[in-house]
Formats: structure tokens, C-alpha cells, sequence
């Protein structure tokens, strides 16, 4: 599925979306460069899952747990991940088997680790587009 966005607040909108219809033990793996708006999907897929704290990326903790809303949200940021064998080490495995759902942003970094099955999600921009411009992919696998 494709779908585009032409600003920030549509990009939430669809993390929304998302988190709404999110179900027990899905894993959701979350791609794009630097400032494509990642952190934006994400505070609105954890809207969607009525999470009211604010969400940032965990990127010095790996991993930020909450569990205000309708299901446990497991937000990972793997980008400072050395080795996709550190994830062990946080309990990777009990969160992606849990009954929370999980979305691991700079997934791409640990594919070898990544459960076969997923809802893969890329985010690009497009300046020809416009600067707020994003496409954003949206696969299961």
C-alpha cells in the first residue's frame, strides 16, 4: 500500500490510524532517513493506541515501554545498535512474543532478527514533491 502525505499533522494522522487497528503481538518495523518524520508517525501510532504521555524516540534506552493505552506499546530505536545480538540482551524476544504490540524504528539495522512476520512501514521524502512531502510504504509480510 502506498499512501502520501503533504504535512506533518497527515503523517500523524495515518500513525493513528494505524495504532487503532493494532493488534496483540503485532510487530510494526518503521524506516526512512533522518528527519522524514519517524518520531511523528510514532506519537501517532501511540495516540491511536490511547497513549496520552508523550512519546519521543528511546534512542539512548533502545526500548521505551508504555502501557497507558489500550495494549502495552513497545517503541524500539535500534539506530545506535552495534550488533543485532544487543537486542537479546534487553529481552527483544519477550516484547515482539508479548501481548503488547511492538514498532522498531531503524528496523533495517537488525533484519536478521526481525519475526517473519510484520507490517513493514518506509518513509521518503520527495523534495520535487514539496518539502513536507512524504511517501510512505506500507507492507505485510
Amino acid at each position: 500500500m502506498l499512501i502520501e502525505t503533504k504535512d506533518p499533522e497527515q503523517t500523524f494522522l495515518l500513525g493513528v490510524r494505524l495504532g487503532a487497528m493494532a493488534r496483540p503481538g503485532q510487530v510494526y518495523t518503521l524506516d526512512g532517513d533522518l528527519g522524514v518524520g519517524k518520531t511523528v508517525f510514532t506519537q501517532g501510532f501511540a495516540k491511536g493506541l490511547g497513549i496520552e504521555e508523550t512519546v519521543n524516540s528511546p534512542t539512548f534506552t533502545i526500548v521505551q515501554v508504555y502501557e497507558e493505552g489500550r495494549l502495552p506499546f513497545y517503541h524500539f530505536d535500534v539506530y545506535r545498535i552495534g550488533d543485532p545480538e544487543e537486542m537479546w540482551e534487553i529481552g527483544y524476544e519477550d516484547y515482539i512474543m508479548g501481548e503488547g504490540v511492538s514498532l522498531i524504528e531503524w528496523a533495517c539495522l537488525i533484519d536478521d532478527i526481525l519475526p517473519h512476520k510484520r507490517t513493514e512501514i518506509l518513509i521518503e521524502k520527495d523534495l520535487e514533491q514539496g518539502f513536507e512531502y512524504r511517501k510512505i510504504t506500507i507492507e505485510e509480510l
